[in-house]
């Protein structure tokens, strides 16, 4: 198309159309078009597997998340154009999956009792207390038990009391029978006192002295545990045989190791249309509580049926045991003050190491500098963990290389007393992270203008005068933000302090938190979470973890607006 005034082409219309067609895509091939509908074939498959997952377990919200998910996507990639919209959308997906969902799950948690004894809605606490709620009924007979099969090839137990020389066989489809012919043959060795069988239709094991166990019968041959799967033994152990079919509330036999089996008596009886449990043994009615337990009476600070609960929403409970707890404050205001001192003391020391030898090897009259900078970034380019674990073996107390070798045999306790081990953290920081100092310094100094410094020197300062009014201003305008997320990284360094002293030692007065002399926020966080003495309290590792985001964000923001103010230098 021309332009009616410059007789020419027009190019705002040219660009138009490069503009769409780009926007657009071109034209897709068959080839192209029918290997996009093959992949998004399978992604639909996989995304209504999980979506049939997803509704089994009752979860609407996420089921809906994953239809409408599936829909756009599929809307995306079939329609003719979008081509950014088609580029962006795996980005955004991941970015949904792996970053905001574990964002807002985490906020989430803080104000849940998430945690050991709360790690699934009521239907699992209840099944899970219905499966533990038994005990072992006093003077009750203890089985030895083989395995047979019977005549439709099922595995079941053969029992023989080796006391009273009762002989059952039983299963879990298959109710307790006693194998006469088998009773009589084990009674006949026990009241006799012999190690032999008198001729029986069963076959009898002699295990000691007036000791025999039936093995097989007529219609039940012997088998054994070897060629079971796991699964398969798991099964059988986890068979309840009734004494009475007909009572599933009442004493029923069952085998934890398929050695031995014992009598139990079930304890707690569950009623589905009151959601409740009463206790056989006196009656007592336990009731969902606010807390995530079956309580007496309801109440919240009744008696438990168990310890085995379920997770409920509890609002700022998490938040106000951080700061209400007596036995949580101690150890946690030392934690903070090590966790402030620690990232302070790390990016100061890492900073002045850097950049004396930054200052040093900036010197023009040095000869070999490429080789010495080489050098000195050695321990950066090694991963962290694994000097943490050389730096371990070299602190060791007794065999350590700085001990034995350096201080001449000396018995200092770095690892295992809080002051030594402490400054052991801060020297293995210093060593692992100078050369992250000295890599941006030797940077940000090549960077200022050698005219400054000439005529510096020119107007007779000296050469610390000239560090400290020129270049040190200089600096800061450009690596100050590098300082500030040095400090962030550093605040939560759980790679250093875990792998050197799992944050030990041991503090005595942690009042029964797992809370050690070098531990920091992070590491007592993961230790609350997932290590904990009194089991693991996600909900209470989550309200931790906001709390150090607010920390960081908040040090972070006045920083870097303090920052600014370095600008005017330029």
């Amino acid at each position: 198309m021309t332009n009616p005034f410059t007789g020419g082409l027009d190019r705002s219309n040219v660009k138009r159309k490069s503009v769409k067609q780009l926007y657009d895509g071109g034209t897709p091939s068959l080839r192209g078009t029918i290997i996009k509908i093959a992949f998004l074939a399978i992604l639909d498959a996989v995304t209504i597997f999980v979506a049939f997952v997803l509704f089994m377990r009752e979860l609407w919200l996420a089921v809906a998340i994953a239809l409408i998910g599936m829909l756009i996507v599929n809307w995306l990639y079939l329609r003719r154009g979008g081509l950014p919209a088609k580029y962006l959308a795996p980005g955004v997906i991941l970015l949904i999956a792996f970053q905001v969902y574990v964002l807002f799950f985490s906020a989430y948690t803080a104000f849940t009792n998430y945690g050991s004894f709360h790690n699934g809605d009521q239907k699992l606490a209840v099944s899970a207390i219905r499966a533990a709620g038994y005990g072992a009924v006093e003077g009750a007979p203890q089985y030895e038990v083989r395995l047979v099969k019977d005549d439709k090839g099922r595995i079941i137990y053969m029992l023989t009391d080796p006391i009273g020389g009762k002989v059952l066989v039983g299963g879990k489809s298959t109710p307790l029978t006693e194998i006469a012919d088998c009773t009589q043959a084990v009674s006949d060795v026990i009241a006799n006192n012999s190690t032999s069988v008198a001729a029986s239709s069963c076959e009898i094991e002699i295990l000691a002295d007036n000791i025999a166990v039936a093995k097989s019968a007529p219609g039940f041959t012997a088998t054994t545990q070897d060629g079971l799967t796991r699964g398969q033994t798991n099964s059988l152990a986890a068979v309840k045989i009734y004494l009475d079919p007909n009572d599933t509330s009442g004493q029923f036999i069952k085998s934890d190791d398929l050695t031995v089996a014992v009598t139990y008596q079930t304890e707690l009886v569950w009623n589905e249309e009151n959601k409740t449990f009463t206790r056989v043994t006196d009656g007592v009615v336990f009731s969902e509580s606010v807390d995530g337990y079956f309580r007496a009476g309801g109440a919240e600070d009744g008696e438990k049926a168990s310890d085995i609960g379920w997770r409920v929403e509890i609002g700022f409970k998490n938040f106000e045991k951080i700061f209400t707890d007596e036995g949580l404050r101690g150890p946690l205001l030392k934690i903070i003050s090590w966790t402030f001192v620690f990232a302070a003391s790390s990016v100061l020391s890492t900073f002045v190491a850097g950049l004396a030898i930054a200052l040093l090897f900036n010197d023009d009259r040095m000869k070999g500098k490429r080789v010495y900078r080489s050098l000195m970034i050695l321990p950066y380019a090694f991963p962290a963990f694994l000097s943490a674990y050389v730096w371990r073996g070299l602190l060791n107390t007794d065999q350590g290389f700085v001990n034995n070798v350096i201080l001449g045999g000396a018995q200092i306790p770095w690892l295992t007393e809080e002051f030594p081990a402490r400054m052991a953290i801060l020297l293995v920081n210093l060593w692992l992270g100078f050369p992250y100092m000295f890599l941006i310094t030797t940077g940000a100094l090549q960077a200022i203008p050698a005219e400054l410094t000439e005529s510096a020197t020119i107007d007779g300062a000296t050469p610390w005068q000239i560090l400290r009014q020129i270049k040190l201003p200089l600096l800061l305008v450009s690596i100050a933000p590098l300082l500030i997320a040095s400090f962030a990284f550093n605040f939560n360094n759980f790679t250093l302090i875990y792998l050197l002293t799992k944050g030990g030692p041991l503090d005595s007065a942690s009042s029964g938190y797992d809370a050690g002399g070098t531990d920091i926020l992070i590491t007592f966080v993961y230790k609350i979470a997932f290590s904990g003495g009194a089991g693991q309290d996600y909900g209470l590792a989550s309200a931790f973890s906001i709390l150090i985001f607010i920390v960081v964000a908040t040090f972070s923001l006045v920083s870097f607006r303090r920052t600014r103010t370095l600008e005017d230098v330029n």
